[in-house]
């Protein structure tokens, strides 16, 4: 199967009316695996179309994030933000959908596109509250599918990026570290660094996404690349990987540094374990010394503080000072293979699937 992997233009995605047929198809998880899932661990099976229950629209999807995440729940983890999956269960995840029908006094609209969470799926009867409207605040709606807002959380509400700042984002080509490497430069940083596992995606990494220099994973050691790369120093790091590359930007860190942790690639993305357990050594006498501060990520669930990041995300995005790199994968039947890919680290951005 052949992707396009260059980053996608704004594609506005218009309403289709249509007649709901009898079922809806989804993709289940077949059997736990043992080490990194793969395609034949899922099955796209046809179930009745959902009947909504009284405060639940009907909504036929249009796009759904793909997202390496999902691995935790795969595994079986207990104790993630979202419970573990069971052989026979539908994968979940953030999508873009059109609204067949709503109930009466409800805002929705038959035709309006709303954002929720009922992702892997044709159709899904969703409650009316967790539909989000999308309107025009974006110029694109898939671009509601970027992790945008979680690069944004990290490093402007909670790293707090300042002007002059040099900033290391390890796992720079994913659908966060894309992201967070414009958003960086956006909010003042003097030098953006980042990570990534192939000299591909870091020439495109300086070329389309505008970072001064990248950390090839498996060369040199982090810290001996990071020195050269950032020679005075990082003042800020978000990491979405964990494992060497954190214990490098400790090395690299100047007084002060703030850290956020992001994502757990190391963990997640291994051919072992169940991507529930990300371990690393770090030497805390250079966090008392340096006066790191290390702290897992806090994306506020402020709906006001949510609309001033789309309102500035839509800015940006007309204004060509951001891009969404993102690949469109058709089909829901790809949908198992695409999520291989995202843990093979085959794409650059995030990861959608048309349905």
């Amino acid at each position: 199967m052949s992707h396009d992997s260059r980053p996608h233009t704004a594609r506005p995605h218009t309403a289709r009316s249509h007649t709901a047929p009898a079922v809806s198809r989804e993709v289940r998880l077949a059997a736990v695996p043992d080490g990194l899932p793969r395609p034949e661990h899922f099955e796209v099976a046809e179930a009745p179309l959902p009947e909504p229950a009284p405060g639940q629209a009907l909504v036929r999807n249009r796009l759904f994030h793909v997202f390496a995440a999902l691995r935790t729940l795969i595994g079986g983890v207990q104790g993630a933000p979202l419970p573990p999956l069971r052989p026979g269960d539908t994968l979940i995840g953030p999508a873009v959908g059109e609204v067949v029908s709503a109930p009466d006094g409800a805002a929705l609209r038959p035709g309006d596109l709303v954002l929720h969470g009922q992702g892997w799926r044709e159709y899904a009867a969703v409650p009316v509250e967790l539909c989000l409207p999308l309107g025009d605040a974006l110029p694109d709606p898939a671009a509601h599918l970027s992790k945008g807002w979680i690069a944004y959380a990290a490093l402007a509400l909670n790293a707090r990026v300042r002007p002059g700042d040099t900033v290391f984002v390890s796992g720079g080509a994913g659908a966060v570290g894309s992201m967070a490497g414009q958003i960086a430069r956006l909010l003042g940083a003097r030098r953006v660094v980042g990570g990534t596992g192939s000299p591909e995606k870091a020439a495109r990494m300086m070329d389309e996404l505008g970072y001064d220099a990248v950390v090839l994973r498996g060369g040199a050691p982090t810290a001996e690349q990071l020195a050269a790369a950032a020679p005075d120093g990082i003042d800020v790091h978000l990491d979405n990987s964990g494992g060497e590359q954190l214990r490098g930007a400790l090395a690299a860190a100047r007084p002060d540094a703030r850290f956020v942790l992001v994502g757990a690639l190391s963990g997640q993305l291994s051919e072992r374990g169940t991507g529930g357990s990300a371990p690393v050594e770090l030497d805390t006498y250079q966090l008392i010394l340096k006066r790191v501060t290390v702290r897992g990520l806090s994306a506020p669930d402020d709906p006001a503080e949510q609309a001033r990041w789309t309102e500035r995300f839509g800015g940006w995005l007309r204004s060509g000072e951001i891009v969404f790199p993102h690949v469109r994968v058709p089909g829901i039947d790809q949908a198992p293979r695409a999520l291989h890919e995202v843990f093979t680290g085959r794409h650059f951005g995030a990861v959608l699937v048309e349905v």
